[in-house]
C-alpha cells in the first residue's frame, strides 16, 4: 500500500556528506553528556526501597514528598503511577538518618509519617488470606476507612542493582553482535558495518538525551534501547533490500543513484510505518503514566533518529564503504546486459 508515489528520485545522498557532519556532532555530544553527567540510574540498578500506596481519591503528591522528606532518607522519587490515587515511593540504599535501619523498619516509618500527614494512626489489624491463614496487617485508620492503604513494598540490594545492570550490557552487546551477522549474512559486510554504526548512533543518541535532561534509566528504557535496535535495523533492511533489487534491475546507474532511487521508492511506506507506531508510542506517552513515562519517550527518541540514521547514515555509509553491484548480484558467465540492442546476437 502507498499513500503517494514519487516518479523522480530524490537526491538524498547529495547532502549525505552535511548531514553526517550534524550526526557527529550530535553523537559526540551525547557522548560528551554520558560522560560529564552520567546516568541517573533507577533503584534497579542502585539498589533500593519501593513503596506503593493507594489513597480513596487523588493522591496529594506535594504533601506525600513533604512527609517522606522530612525523614531526611535521601534523594526520594514521589510519583503517580497507574491512576492517580497511586503513589510510587522509592527510596535509596542510604539516606541521611537511614543508617543501618532494615527495610521493615523504613517502610513503618514512612507509613506512619504518611498516616500522620493525613490526621490518622497506623495499627495492626489481623486478616485472614484466601488459604484460611491469619496474619497481622498495618493499617491507617480503621479498616474500610484508610486514608492511604500500603499496597507493597519490596527492597532491590546493590549486588541486585550491579548484577542488572551488568546483565543488560550483555543483553545489550548480544543484540549488536546478532545484527551484525545477519546483516553480513543476508547482505554483505559492508551493509552489516553501515547498519550497526546507524544502530549504534541511535542507542548513544537516546542514552545522550537521559544524561543530558537527567532522566530516570531504569530497566523499562534498557527494553526500550533493546528494542529501539531492532526497529532501526529493520528499516535498514528494507533500505538495503531494495538496493540489492535496484542494482539487478537498473545496471547503468551508479551506486549513489540506486541508493537515492532505494530510499526513494521506501518513502511511502516509512512514513506509514513510523507514522503508526508513533501514534501507538505517544499514546503510551500521553495516557501511560509515570510507569511507561521514559519508556515511550525513550522509544520516540529512537524511531525519530531511527528514521534519519537509516537514510542518512547507515546508506551513506554503505555508499562511502564503496557498495556496488559485484557485492550483492553475481553475475553468471551467460549473463547479457538487457539493454545492449547486440545482446544475444549469434556471429
Amino acid at each position: 500500500m502507498e499513500f503517494f508515489r514519487i516518479r523522480r528520485d530524490i537526491p538524498f545522498m547529495r547532502h549525505a556528506l552535511v548531514l553526517n557532519v550534524i550526526s557527529v556532532i550530535t553523537f559526540l555530544a551525547a557522548v560528551f553528556f554520558i560522560a560529564t553527567r552520567g546516568l541517573h540510574l533507577s533503584i534497579e540498578f542502585t539498589g533500593g526501597t519501593v513503596i506503593e500506596l493507594q489513597y480513596p481519591q487523588a493522591a496529594p503528591l506535594e504533601k506525600v514528598r513533604a512527609a517522606v522528606d522530612a525523614l531526611k532518607f535521601g534523594e526520594v522519587q514521589v510519583q503517580n503511577f497507574g491512576t492517580s490515587r497511586d503513589v510510587l515511593i522509592r527510596l535509596p540504599v542510604r539516606g541521611a538518618d537511614r543508617g543501618d535501619v532494615k527495610q521493615s523498619e523504613v517502610v513503618g516509618r514512612v507509613f506512619d509519617a504518611l498516616c500522620g500527614a493525613e490526621g490518622a494512626k497506623t495499627s495492626n489489624v489481623q486478616t485472614t488470606t484466601d488459604k484460611g491463614e491469619s496474619v497481622s496487617k498495618v493499617v491507617c485508620g480503621q479498616p474500610g476507612a484508610e486514608p492511604v492503604t500500603l499496597k507493597r513494598s519490596e527492597f532491590v540490594g546493590p549486588s541486585v542493582g550491579s548484577e542488572l545492570a551488568r546483565d543488560g550490557t550483555y543483553a545489550l552487546l548480544a543484540t549488536v553482535i546478532g545484527i551484525m551477522l545477519y546483516l553480513a549474512v543476508r547482505f554483505e559486510w559492508k551493509f552489516s558495518v553501515a547498519g550497526i554504526v546507524a544502530n549504534l548512533h541511535d542507542v548513544v543518541i537516546i542514552v545522550g538525551f537521559f544524561a543530558f535532561f537527567q532522566w530516570e534509566f531504569s530497566l523499562a528504557v534498557l527494553a526500550a534501547v533493546l528494542a529501539v535496535l531492532g526497529y532501526s535495523v529493520n528499516e535498514s533492511v528494507v533500505i538495503f533490500d531494495r538496493v540489492r533489487e535496484a542494482f539487478r534491475k537498473y545496471r547503468k546507474m551508479s551506486s549513489r543513484e540506486v541508493i537515492d532511487h532505494a530510499i526513494t521508492s521506501t518513502i511511502s511506506r516509512t512514513i506509514i510505518t513510523h507514522g503508526c507506531t508513533l501514534m501507538m508510542v505517544m499514546s503510551m506517552y500521553i495516557f501511560g503514566g509515570a510507569t511507561l513515562h521514559y519508556f515511550a519517550l525513550a522509544l520516540m527518541i529512537g524511531i525519530l533518529f531511527g528514521i534519519y540514521s537509516s537514510v542518512f547514515v547507515a546508506a551513506a555509509i554503505a555508499m562511502w564503504l564503496g557498495v556496488k553491484r559485484e557485492d550483492l548480484v553475481r553475475q553468471g558467465p551467460k549473463e547479457t546486459d538487457p539493454d545492449d540492442p547486440n545482446a544475444g546476437a549469434v556471429v
